[in-house]
């Protein structure tokens, strides 16, 4: 019987912090913020309340012909750049085509592209608009785009789950492998959507951070002076296979994909459940069908953006599936929150915690400024200890919970 266990062999990233998975991963364990004042980029002139952002630490456009990056969105651009260092990462799998799919997250699709040619109706007349305009802004196009690049005729697919857009592709990915219906699943999430219109509306819904201070600790998961999020962009993509398929080519096996929760709070459309009830449970779920308990965890790379509420909803979350006092990371202190890429990003985060043997630091906090209401064990600098098994967690508006189990490769 085919062996279905679901294995990443290969990694890719453009974050905020790092223009590939490894400057991304060394730059976390350094300390480092990808967070900046933008006033004089792309949140100039529109006298907005908040002007700081995690913008990508390189344009994915270079690595793009200029033909074709005119033609691309943004967040196109990423997930090209993201699914190029993966699919290199993992050795060019070469899988039958029809058992190779993909799966894309993102939480807008093409926002920098329709805002762009909106400006030019307005200002230029209809003739001037791109015909490519309507591929630019449709959220599905970077899965359309990575199936075409890769060859995959399994399944092109985009879940559009907000904050959860990402780790929920990676769930998709995994339920691929496990049905039979692929060998091989590009999957991951792409968001560039750091406009003066997203954050105006953040802003105007009081999520966004208005740290005063230098911008890089502006970004405060689990502090008790936590005020709300920073806004960024980036993309990752997983190679994920079938342990079978990628035992018999000679993959490198970086972790297993053992499991993965998503449930729905069915509570509000922007706000989590307060009980963290169904954040647990999607918690537990993964355990589950890990075949796994908390006891196994090395720790939990959490949601934690730095909002008052979602942050406490977390933490209670925690403590009722855990039921233990884990040691708990929060990366969007460096990163910012890129939405719907944010769980692909941390999903890759919690493989190469797995891989190196350390948790890496959540920024900007110290002993005494961890929010003692929480009782999270939140670490506040690199942490060497092996991880057998790492939860990581992503939590989008509508209630769209969904966690992520990796272990230790075989």
């Amino acid at each position: 019987m085919a062996d279905t266990t679901v294995v990443v062999s290969g990694l890719g990233a453009i974050t905020a912090l790092g223009a590939d998975a490894g400057s991304t991963w060394a730059a976390l364990l350094a300390g480092k913020s990808g967070i900046r004042d933008e006033a004089a980029g792309p949140l100039a002139a529109r006298a907005l309340p908040v002007t700081i952002a995690a913008m990508m630490a390189a344009d994915p456009a270079d690595r793009l012909t200029p033909v074709r990056a005119r033609r691309l969105d943004r967040s196109q651009q990423a997930a090209l750049a993201a699914a190029a260092e993966a699919w290199a990462d993992a050795g060019s799998p070469g899988p039958d085509p029809d058992r190779c799919a993909v799966a894309i997250g993102t939480g807008i699709g093409g926002v920098l592209a329709l805002l762009r040619q909106d400006d030019i109706l307005e200002t230029a007349g209809v003739r001037r608009v791109s015909p490519r305009t309507i591929p630019m802004i449709m959220p599905n196009a970077s899965a359309a785009l990575l199936s075409i690049e890769y060859g995959a005729r399994a399944g092109a697919y985009t879940p559009v789950s907000a904050c959860s857009s990402g780790a929920e592709a990676l769930a998709l990915g995994a339920r691929l492998i496990h049905s039979g219906e692929a060998d091989v699943v590009l999957a991951g999430g792409t968001e560039a959507a750091v406009t003066p219109i997203t954050v105006a509306s953040f802003a105007q819904a009081t999520a966004l951070s208005r740290y005063s201070g230098d911008p890089a600790e502006a970004s405060r998961p689990f502090a008790a002076d936590r005020d709300g999020f920073v806004l960024g962009e980036g993309a990752a993509v997983l190679i994920l296979e079938s342990a079978e398929h990628a035992a018999r080519r000679g993959a490198r096996v970086r972790a297993v994909l053992a499991g993965a929760g998503i449930t729905s709070d069915a509570h509000h459309l922007t706000a989590p459940d307060p009980a963290g009830a169904m954040q647990a449970a999607a918690m537990g779920k993964a355990l589950a069908q890990a075949g796994l308990t908390p006891d196994d965890l090395g720790h939990v790379n959490a949601h934690a953006t730095g909002t008052p509420v979602g942050d406490a909803a977390e933490a209670r979350a925690i403590g009722l599936a855990l039921g233990r006092r884990l040691p708990v990371t929060a990366p969007k202190a460096a990163l910012g929150h890129s939405f719907g890429a944010a769980g692909a990003i941390e999903a890759l985060l919690a493989v190469l915690s797995i891989e190196h043997g350390v948790i890496p630091p959540t920024r900007n906090l110290t002993a005494a400024t961890v929010d003692p209401d929480l009782d999270l064990d939140v670490v506040i600098s690199p942490r060497h200890d092996p991880q057998p098994a790492v939860l990581s967690n992503s939590f989008g508006f509508g209630g769209h919970n969904v966690s992520l189990l990796f272990t230790a490769g075989r």
